[in-house]
């Protein structure tokens, strides 16, 4: 696995915007974006949920796109204690669309795509902590 600095990083990364047009290796690929940068890079593929860049996870998007960007899938820890399951499906989760079908009749669902312009019909959301330079999770 290839290791980058901060400033090694950024200077490939505007190195790479230097070179102007770069063609997708995946023309017509949803996710040929981030393969080609990762290429450019010398970045593994490896769809993992661990960042690509050793300690930064890199994102891409095309321009004029109004689809979203998944920073992170998160779980509440600890997982044994089951706050998923016996906290947010109670208060927060609905019935699952396939339930009675292909899973049983009580299944739940809960699942969240949360952005820092609004809250959720459930209310979660997040916040730019400009003086940290971090984001953080809120539920009003």
């Amino acid at each position: 696995m290839l290791l980058f600095s901060k400033l090694s990083l950024i200077g490939d990364l505007k190195s790479i915007r230097d070179q102007g047009w770069i063609q997708s290796v995946r023309p017509g690929s949803s996710g040929g974006i981030g393969h080609t940068l990762e290429d450019l890079l010398g970045i593994e593929e490896n769809n993992l949920p661990i960042p690509n860049a050793a300690e930064w996870e890199l994102k891409t998007q095309r321009m004029k796109t109004s689809s979203l960007t998944t920073l992170f899938h998160f779980e509440p820890s600890p997982r044994g204690s089951k706050i998923v399951s016996q906290m947010l499906l109670p208060l927060y989760g609905w019935k699952h669309k396939e339930a009675g079908k292909k899973h049983p009749l009580n299944e739940m669902s809960f699942r969240q795509t949360i952005n820092i312009l609004e809250r959720t019909d459930r209310g979660f959301g997040i916040e730019l902590n400009s003086l940290e330079r971090k984001l953080v999770e809120c539920l009003h």
